[in-house]
C-alpha cells in the first residue's frame, strides 16, 4: 500500500517594530487559521517605565474579542533581551494586538518584533 505523506504546515510570520506608539496602538491585522500565535519583543523602551501590555484580539465586526494579556518585561533589559507572549486555540481569523490599552501618556518603542502564527 502506498501511502501519501503531507509536509507539516509551515508557520507564517511578519516582523516590524515601534516608535513611539501611545497606549491602545493597534498592530497590523493577519489572517490566521487557526493553532498558536506568538509576539516576541526585543529591545524595548518606555521612559522611566519597564513594562508593557500586549493584548492579542480578534477583528471583528463589532467589539474585538480580547484573549489573555501578556506582561512584556524583560525586552527593557537590553539590546538583546526579548519578551514573548503565547497565546494558543484561538481559531482562525484576522487577528492583531493591542499595546497597554487603558494606559495613560506611555509611549512605546520596540525595536524588532516577530509575531508567528
Amino acid at each position: 500500500m502506498l501511502g501519501i505523506l503531507t509536509p507539516p504546515a509551515q508557520a507564517s510570520s511578519w516582523t516590524g517594530y515601534l516608535t513611539g506608539v501611545m497606549p491602545g496602538y493597534e498592530s497590523r491585522r493577519w489572517t490566521d487559521t487557526g493553532g498558536t500565535t506568538t509576539i516576541k519583543f526585543t529591545d524595548c523602551y518606555s521612559g522611566t517605565w519597564k513594562s508593557a501590555n500586549v493584548r492579542l484580539r480578534k477583528d471583528t465586526f463589532g467589539p474585538d474579542p480580547a484573549y489573555a494579556t501578556a506582561v512584556f518585561t524583560n525586552c527593557f533589559n537590553g539590546t538583546t533581551a526579548t519578551s514573548t507572549g503565547t497565546w494558543s486555540d484561538h481559531g482562525s481569523g484576522d487577528y492583531y494586538f493591542a499595546v497597554n490599552e487603558g494606559g495613560v501618556n506611555l509611549t512605546l518603542t520596540v525595536k524588532a518584533i516577530t509575531v508567528t502564527y
